[in-house]
């Protein structure tokens, strides 16, 4: 067995640029979120209802960064680069089509998408403004996806990183130009992401297809791969629209609540999201690693970095507990000028502190099956996960209990997801070797 220390320098080398890549994502929604946010709650509230339909389109497309990672890691580790490569261009082929067809998709129902989900007509009116133009970067996201989970499984972090940063900072211009230099408003601000996210779409792409050439992969779109690629994805997309449903049925509660307790969820579950993405650095540690030392037949090496991991993951759920705690009375400030936002966002976000060090291990346990593909278990999961979580958040809505409750609730949630990945990694069915995935 190898020594700790070399477990560990295995995982901080992932791990660590997989952080600042992933939590680039997120900023780019806080961002939205302090720049609309000041603007007034009904343009916040905007924000939070187009923001669930659009993490809804491309959260449910996150197979194409999770299976391309587990996929082409597999080959990695096993020393097949050509093919690796060459499932990773297929991977994307598949985003860009899905990417058409879903931003077509997301414009024409906009209208109905942004009143569903609003709590009165002026927020429903802004967040159709900022779906429609949002629409345009569906494609660029999806690209994104597929690119960066190529890259991270043949271990490289640093361009997806340095893409991502770039992509924050060239957002955050664009907005302010845009909402105020221009005064665009909410339009300002999906014109931003948009033109980001296709930047950011474009450098990816391009180094992937490079690497492809160098290794005389094939760039051209070859149609049993790219089925193939959608055929293994669908068990994590099942497990993706459980969690997915869980988030809308948050939102659809919040709205229910009123627009205050609306723009206040849009906040917190920023914020959740940026913490989501953090914790999931070990999470991708655990997709990549697992799925080379799968590949290269290394069992042993695998439950060595399992149980290494998910230390990790409460270590860092135990950090962002403590940060969030701290910084739960200040951070309402940056977000929001109503009073009673503020108000509202204290306690709730006091309440997924507490949770973090749950999530932390759930993010980890859920990216080592993700790297072993374990698909099949973990859509069996979610819809267990989500028979919990449904009967809870309605009854916070049915008792009118507040918003607070809303992330009690939350937090029953990660719980179920806890206890279904434990028991699941407790086993050894999961772990398949060589270059083939399991299907079990």
């Amino acid at each position: 067995m190898r020594p700790l220390r070399e477990v560990d320098r295995q995982i901080v080398a992932v791990a660590v640029p997989a952080f600042f890549a992933l939590i680039t994502e997120p900023l780019m929604l806080l961002a939205d979120t302090a720049i609309v946010g000041h603007l007034g709650t009904p343009q916040l509230g905007g924000l939070a209802a187009a923001s669930v339909v659009l993490g809804t389109v491309v959260g449910l497309c996150i197979f194409l960064a999770y299976g391309s990672t587990a996929t082409v890691s597999r080959h990695h580790g096993a020393g097949d680069e050509r093919t690796a490569l060459g499932l990773a261009l297929s991977s994307l082929w598949l985003a860009a089509a899905l990417g058409l067809a879903l931003a077509v998709l997301t414009g024409a129902t906009s209208g109905l998408l942004a009143g569903a989900l609003s709590s009165s007509v002026a927020v429903s009116g802004f967040a159709q403004e900022y779906l429609v133009i949002s629409a345009l970067a569906v494609p660029a996201m999806l690209l994104v996806l597929a690119a960066t989970g190529a890259m991270r499984g043949v271990l490289d972090l640093r361009t997806p990183l340095i893409a991502a940063i770039a992509a924050n900072v060239l957002n955050v211009v664009l907005s302010l130009i845009f909402v105020y230099g221009l005064d665009w408003g909410i339009r300002g601000a999906a014109t931003g992401t948009v033109l980001a996210q296709w930047f950011a779409a474009g450098w990816l792409v391009t180094v992937v297809v490079r690497r492809a050439r160098r290794v005389r992969a094939s760039t051209s779109p070859r149609l049993a791969e790219i089925v193939d690629a959608a055929r293994q994805g669908v068990p994590l997309l099942v497990r993706t629209v459980t969690l997915r449903i869980s988030l809308v049925l948050g939102t659809l509660v919040a709205a229910d609540l009123g627009d205050v307790p609306l723009a206040a969820n849009q906040v917190a579950m920023s914020l959740v999201t940026f913490l989501a993405f953090g914790l999931d650095a070990i999470a991708i540690a655990g997709q990549t690693l697992t799925g080379r030392t799968l590949g290269a037949g290394d069992a042993a090496g695998t439950r060595a970095l399992t149980n290494r991991m998910v230390g990790w993951g409460v270590g860092t759920g135990i950090v962002a507990a403590v940060l969030l705690a701290v910084t739960a009375p200040l951070l309402p400030h940056l977000f929001s000028s109503d009073p009673a936002v503020r108000n509202a966002l204290v306690p709730a976000l006091l309440v997924v502190a507490v949770i973090q060090p749950l999530s932390g291990v759930v993010f980890v346990l859920d990216g080592v099956l993700i790297g072993a593909g374990d698909g099949a278990y973990l859509a069996r999961a979610g819809l267990v996960v989500l028979a919990v979580y449904a009967p809870l958040v309605l009854a916070v809505g049915q008792l009118d209990a507040g918003f607070t409750w809303l992330w009690v609730a939350y937090g029953g949630f990660i719980a179920a997801r806890l206890a279904t990945l434990w028991q699941r990694q407790r086993g050894s069915t999961w772990m398949v070797l060589g270059t083939t995935r399991s299907a079990d």
